[in-house]
C-alpha cells in the first residue's frame, strides 16, 4: 500500500512539472542574440594617405627626455614655494643685530626631604608649630627657626608653609599634606 501511494506521489509531480515546462517555454519564436543585427556587411576601411609608419616621429618621441618642473607627478600635493630670496645689505643698510640670548632658568628651590603634616600653636604664646615627619622621626619647628640645618621656616599658613633654602636663598612653599585616618 505503500508503495502505490507514492507511485501516486510522483505521477501527480511530474504532471505539474510537465506543466510548468509548457507555460514557460515559448515554442513559436526564434531565437536571436544581441549581436547578430549590429555588423554592417560592407565594412568600409579608413582613407589613409600612407598606411606605413612615420619613423621620423618615433624616433622623436624616444630621443624626448622628462625634465621636472620640482612637482611629483604621482602626487596631487602642491610643491612648496621657493623660499624667499636672502635680503642684500650694504654699508647703508647693515644687518640687524643677533636676538639677545635667552634669560637663563631660574634655579629652583629644591623640596624639603620630609613631610609637612600639621601645625599648632603654643597655648599662652602666638607662635605657630609646624610638624614634619620623615616616616620615623617627627620634626616641631618654629617660624624661624632652622629645619634640619638646611631650611628656614619664614611662615605657617592654614594650608602650606613658606621656607628658605640657605645654601641658595631661594624661598619655596609646602603644602599641607593631610593623613588618612585609620580605619576604626
Amino acid at each position: 500500500m505503500k508503495q502505490k501511494k507514492q507511485l501516486v506521489v510522483l505521477a501527480a509531480l511530474l504532471l505539474i512539472a510537465g506543466f510548468i515546462w509548457f507555460l514557460y517555454l515559448d515554442h513559436g519564436r526564434s531565437v536571436l542574440t544581441a549581436d547578430a543585427g549590429s555588423l554592417p556587411q560592407n565594412p568600409k576601411l579608413l582613407s589613409v594617405e600612407n598606411p606605413q609608419l612615420h619613423f621620423s616621429a618615433v624616433d622623436r618621441a624616444r630621443k624626448t627626455e622628462y625634465k621636472s618642473g620640482g612637482r611629483n607627478i604621482f602626487s596631487r600635493e602642491l610643491p612648496l614655494p621657493a623660499p624667499p630670496p636672502a635680503p642684500k645689505y650694504d654699508k647703508k643698510h647693515p644687518p640687524p643685530p643677533p636676538p639677545p640670548p635667552p634669560p637663563p632658568p631660574e634655579p629652583k628651590v629644591s623640596p624639603l626631604p620630609v613631610k609637612f603634616f600639621g601645625f599648632g600653636t603654643v597655648p599662652n604664646g602666638t607662635v605657630r608649630l609646624a610638624f614634619f615627619t620623615n616616616g620615623e622621626e617627627i620634626y616641631v619647628v618654629a617660624e624661624g627657626e632652622l629645619l634640619l640645618n638646611r631650611f628656614r621656616i619664614l611662615r605657617i599658613g592654614n594650608a602650606n608653609l613658606e621656607y628658605e633654602e640657605l645654601s641658595s636663598g631661594l624661598r619655596g612653599t609646602a603644602p599641607l599634606e593631610e593623613q588618612a585616618a585609620p580605619p576604626p
